[in-house]
């Protein structure tokens, strides 16, 4: 024992004890702290959760700061002089000591041998690694969150080979997951997902966690990232914590990663699909009959049963209707009368030209509304960047109403569809409509 304590090899090779608590990076370090915080845990149960040390448990909570790995070594060493650099450069090169000693020959005067650098390198790699294994072996308690993803893939539809993306949702405790597969990416469908994925949970968890989609969050000209509006009106509507990953640290939501590869090596391969209903049948079916019963890798359980003990702690959902009905979107009325929603426009009576209304989607319907009064109500549109008008609302409703009609020879009269119809006006009518939408914006 009194050899070993002064071996000097033994003593790289072990680093120094005053450094544990850098062993973990600084997310996981991040992670304990706020869980520490939310939740009252003791210390052995934040060791277990995270499969550290208690004493590194302790030194986590205990430092104000995050502090990086400072690997102390004897002065008299070769390396001495280098170690800033090494340690700085360490991570770029992958811990590579040939690498690092081919820079430190070339272009820092270094004269000792290839062996050195190898030795001080080690303890720097081992480090990297336990903080990637405690990162992997991080596990959320029940309810506490999901994870969410995208995944791409071209499938095989009877109309052809088309791009498809799949929205994947994984809980963190049970990893049981919800899967739906879009044509695109929208923010409209990005929420509709996770709607559809609380009414499949029959819940949410606390937090979901995300990588940095443009649906999500974007980067403001600070490089600060600033939540996509409508997105964080949705988690507070939800009543969920959106948290996001570290900036080139998406393995921190490797389980939702996981899923995402699952899916596309177990569900994908050899299957064809009708259309885009076929698909997300099938993908239903096989969720519930292969992906929810499967033997769990890490679990070494099915996440069915497993989401037996996570399903009380989640956050029940039942009865709040969709985000999008719950919310009115205010609008100014376009100059021709047209309210823009959604890529779509609707017509709202031409006295509000200028005015603002809100917007509210009621099943299939949308109502507009002045002043807290209804004044239109229209079928909403599937598609984009199209109009849906209704006459009645411009100028000159009564002569319009009466071309409305038209004769064809052997039927009679027979009304045209009014959602159709296009007029085609005398320039001087809209002389009047602004006439008309002054004399209504000042009464």
């Amino acid at each position: 024992m009194k050899m070993a304590k002064h071996d000097p090899g033994r003593m790289i090779q072990a680093g120094p004890s005053p450094a544990e608590t850098a062993m973990v990076r600084q997310e996981l370090w991040e992670e304990i702290r706020r869980v520490a915080a939310l939740e009252s845990v003791s210390i052995s149960a934040l060791s277990r959760r995270f499969n550290l040390d208690r004493k590194t448990i302790r030194r986590c909570l205990r430092e104000p700061a995050y502090r990086g790995y400072q690997r102390q070594r004897p002065a008299t060493t070769l390396l001495a002089e280098h170690e800033a650099f090494l340690c700085e450069r360490a991570p770029e090169v992958e811990y590579s000591a040939q690498i690092l000693y081919q820079e430190l020959r070339a272009g820092h005067g270094y004269r000792g041998s290839y062996e050195t650098v190898k030795r001080f390198v080690k303890p720097l790699r081992a480090v990297r690694e336990q903080a990637q294994r405690a990162l992997l072996r991080f596990e959320t308690p029940p309810g506490g969150q999901s994870q969410i993803d995208w995944g791409e893939s071209r499938v095989r539809f009877r109309r052809g080979v088309a791009v498809e993306h799949f929205f994947v949702m994984t809980l963190g405790f049970s990893r049981r997951a919800f899967y739906l597969a879009y044509p695109r990416e929208s923010l409209r469908q990005f929420l509709d997902a996770h709607e559809q994925a609380f009414a499949y949970f029959a819940g949410h968890t606390r937090e979901h966690l995300y990588d940095r989609p443009r649906t999500v969050c974007h980067p403001g000209s600070d490089g600060r990232v600033r939540w996509n509006a409508t997105f964080k009106s949705f988690a507070d509507y939800w009543g969920f914590e959106p948290r996001l990953c570290r900036a080139y640290r998406a393995q921190t939501k490797g389980k939702v990663e996981s899923g995402v590869r699952y899916l596309k090596h177990n569900f994908l391969p050899g299957r064809r699909f009708v259309d885009e209903v076929d698909l997300n049948e099938q993908l239903q079916h096989w969720a519930t009959e292969i992906a929810d019963q499967r033997i769990h890798g890490t679990t070494h359980e099915p996440p069915i049963v497993r989401f037996q003990r996570e399903a009380p702690y989640l956050l029940p959902t039942a009865g709040q209707p969709s985000f999008w009905l719950g919310m009115r979107a205010s609008r100014v009325v376009a100059e021709d009368y047209l309210v823009s929603y959604q890529t779509n426009r609707y017509s709202v009576p031409f006295r509000l030209i200028g005015q603002r209304v809100e917007v509210e989607r009621q099943g299939e319907q949308l109502v507009f509304y002045h002043r807290g009064e209804p004044v239109a109500v229209h079928t909403a549109l599937e598609g984009t960047h199209q109009m849906r008008i209704d006459p009645a609302h411009g100028p000159g409703a009564i002569a319009r109403n009466q071309r409305r009609t038209r004769t064809t020879p052997g039927s009679g009269t027979q009304p045209t569809d009014p959602a159709l119809e296009v007029e085609i006006r005398d320039l001087a009518v809209y002389d009047h409509l602004a006439a008309a939408g002054g004399r209504e914006s000042h009464p």
